[in-house]
């Protein structure tokens, strides 16, 4: 009772604070404290706080719900209008309006901080008016030193940093919390209980819908119940197919993390009922807001398509505002406090069960010198602090106890065959893995005779790698390759191994390709002792820029990165539909990566998991999980793992050949001129020849 009293006392005192600081800015929009040229983006910032401030206190009296859906898209615009599209090269949320408009130094810290308090948009969503509260008070707080002189760039990022420092043990553990409790549950309440056929339930996360937000629940709204059940059960059952592979008891796992797009909500409703017959509860949490929770590689968690993919890949590097030693120890201290508070939540969690998206329009960010970006000494930092928290993660939910899928599903924007390439996509996701596992093993039979692996481009490609293999002790009971059909990676279609760096060498080029959602042109990356020895690209005319958007957005900071896979591709099916549709540019990763042979740099398809035995379908056990960065855990773990996997495919158009060697020098060719050429393996080459009879008929 006690307890429950201090809550509710607290949860007033909490909107009192609310309260008081709508009306201080309310206030504001009558005052003319502040000279030109800040008065303008006071006012403005002002506005979207207030417009926030509406939107919380519709949701709290009841209004939204009474909302028709042109009132609900209407209100959605007036909070996201400013950064969707062209508007936002207008916006303060840019670094180069805000420097333009505000001058050097100035503009980075109040584009920052416009950027932060955008998030209110959704706290206003879930009715956090903690989070709120401390965003609005940074505000007043900023605004009132501007008030008669113009403060010092110095005394506003004390501000800044102090704000960070200080509201770090509110963020942080929040943010743990988040991922591992399944009794916050703002997201699941939504999906499992509003009326999915009415897409005006879109507008209750509090994310910015679009086209494709709607066009997916409205196709989806149509398909019979059996058909949306079958693509959930896809998705879970790989899930669970993955720990039963893995050798991974998932009957002492409570709960999964369901990350997805918004739209997908049919699927989502159907993969939770579908995990609760498994004994798990669905964990479903928003991608983070608050700066100091983001990450430059990626942020989990479920949205929207962004209104501007410029204005999130301007905004990567935003804590270089505040980074230094003493904020990341602070940081690793509160991480740790948080994981310990909530361990047996972490106990009992299964790990992320994903649904990616794609068929946004191809994205090439421009180069933004007004950006904020790390400097080499927070680029250390930040590779520091991403070693010791991924190193706590796994001290809390080890990685030889959790698995994952990842499923991928198309979106509207990807043209007018939308309808017509989804239900190839739903194809493709469910391929017959036992043809697959049959042909695969062919594959694998000949690599693991192989000491190396050789490489090469065709045509304009001036890929030349060679493959170093680890070599087997056990024939008969072990081998290096995993097949790979469609459990956790779905859809079906690669062997992959962890290659030996020492002897590993030579290019790597592809013409065009898109890692993390950013396009690359022309990306070439040359290997020593299969670590990145040196790297560039073709997307600005200055050489520098090029290398440091390799550095920033692929080597995540790293000096270098080792190889960590290689793979062979075997899913020719989805290639051709790619090709038939034109969309190639277009398909995620996770398909594209069975589109040809991928090499992945950072750490192994097995981290944090090395020492879980692994067997393929033949019962072989896979040898090949480690490589001499990952082994280094057992001296020192924060010299093995990078906290980082990007795979880069090679179009079977723009492959030669792949040729395994043996120890003897003599050759078994895979692959030549892109076609396969392995006795066994023919059945690969069916959608090349369907297509060329198609065009000749």
């Amino acid at each position: 009772m006690e307890l429950e009293t201090s809550r509710m006392e607290e949860a007033e005192e909490i909107r009192e604070r609310y309260e008081l600081s709508m009306e201080r800015i309310r206030a504001m929009k009558e005052e003319t404290a502040v000279s030109a040229p800040f008065y303008d983006y006071f006012q403005k910032t002002a506005d979207f706080i207030l417009e926030a401030d509406r939107l919380a206190s519709d949701i709290r009296e009841g209004r939204q719900a009474r909302m028709t859906l042109e009132e609900l898209q209407k209100q959605n615009r007036r909070l996201y209008e400013d950064i969707a599209g062209e508007a936002y090269e207008n916006s303060y949320a840019s670094p180069v309006y805000a420097v333009r408009l505000l001058g050097e130094g100035y503009g980075q810290i109040l584009s920052f901080l416009y950027t932060e308090i955008r998030g209110m948009a959704a706290w206003a969503a879930e009715q956090k008016y903690g989070d709120l509260a401390m965003a609005a008070e940074l505000f007043i707080e900023v605004y009132n030193a501007f008030e008669g002189e113009v403060p010092a760039e110095k005394s506003l990022r004390q501000i800044i940093y102090w704000y960070i420092s200080d509201y770090c043990d509110v963020f942080v553990p929040g943010r743990i919390r988040e991922q591992l409790d399944p009794s916050l549950s703002f997201a699941r309440d939504i999906i499992c209980g509003a009326d999915l056929s009415d897409p005006r339930y879109l507008y209750r996360f509090g994310e910015y819908i679009s086209g494709n937000e709607l066009g997916i629940s409205r196709y989806l709204a149509g398909l019979p119940q059996e058909e949306i059940d079958a693509m959930a059960s896809t998705f879970t059952e790989g899930y669970r197919i993955g720990f039963v592979n893995a050798g991974i008891d998932l009957g002492k796992k409570k709960t999964v993390n369901i990350r997805y797009s918004l739209g997908f909500e049919r699927i989502v409703r159907a993969a939770v009922e579908q995990f609760e017959k498994m004994g798990l509860q669905s964990i479903i949490y928003r991608e983070a807001r608050h700066s100091v929770n983001r990450r430059p590689q990626g942020n989990p968690g479920y949205g929207s398509t962004p209104p501007s993919k410029q204005y999130l890949f301007d905004h990567k590097e935003d804590s270089a505002l505040y980074l230094d030693r003493k904020l990341v120890e602070r940081k690793l201290s509160v991480l740790h406090g948080a994981y310990e508070e909530y361990k047996a939540l972490a106990a009992v969690h299964a790990g992320p069960a994903v649904m990616e998206l794609f068929g946004e329009r191809p994205f090439l960010p421009k180069s933004c010198r007004e950006a904020l970006k790390l400097d080499e000494k927070q680029q250390e930092l930040s590779v520091f602090y991403n070693s010791e928290a991924g190193q706590l993660a796994n001290r809390y939910i080890p990685g030889d106890e959790r698995s994952f899928t990842i499923i991928a599903w198309p979106i509207p924007e990807i043209g007018e065959n939308f309808k017509e390439i989804f239900g190839e996509i739903v194809k493709i996701n469910n391929l017959d893995y036992r043809l697959y596992q049959q042909i695969q093993q062919k594959l694998i039979d000949a690599l693991d005779q192989g000491a190396y692996v050789r490489v090469k481009g065709a045509g304009n490609n001036r890929t030349d790698m060679k493959v170093q293999l680890w070599s087997r002790n056990d024939p008969e009971k072990e081998t290096i390759f995993e097949n790979c059909v469609a459990d956790v990676n779905i859809p079906v279609g690669e062997v992959f191994t962890s290659p030996k760096l020492t002897g590993t060498e030579g290019t790597l080029h592809v013409s065009e390709v898109y890692l993390n959602e950013l396009k690359y042109l022309d990306l070439e990356l040359t290997f020593r002792d299969g670590r990145i020895a040196s790297y560039t690209c073709a997307n600005f005319e200055d050489e520098e820029e090029n290398k440091s958007f390799i550095r920033n957005n692929v080597l995540f900071n790293h000096e270098t990165l080792p190889l960590g896979e290689f793979a062979i591709g075997t899913n020719t099916t989805a290639y051709m539909v790619a090709k038939k549709y034109d969309i190639g540019a277009r398909m995620p990763i996770l398909i594209a990566e069975k589109m040809g042979p991928h090499f992945a740099v950072g750490d192994t398809c097995f981290s944090w998991s090395e020492d879980n035995p692994t067997f393929n379908p033949d019962g072989k056990r896979i040898i090949a999980k480690d490589n001499e960065c990952s082994i280094l855990r057992r001296e020192d773990v924060s010299k093995a793992y990078f906290n980082c996997h990007t795979d880069i495919t090679i179009p079977y158009d723009e492959l030669g050949s792949i040729r395994v060697v043996r120890p003897d020098g003599s050759e078994i060719p895979l692959i030549e001129n892109g076609r396969f050429v392995l006795p066994g393996t023919e059945e690969l080459n069916r959608p090349f020849e369907e297509e060329q009879e198609n065009r000749a008929e």
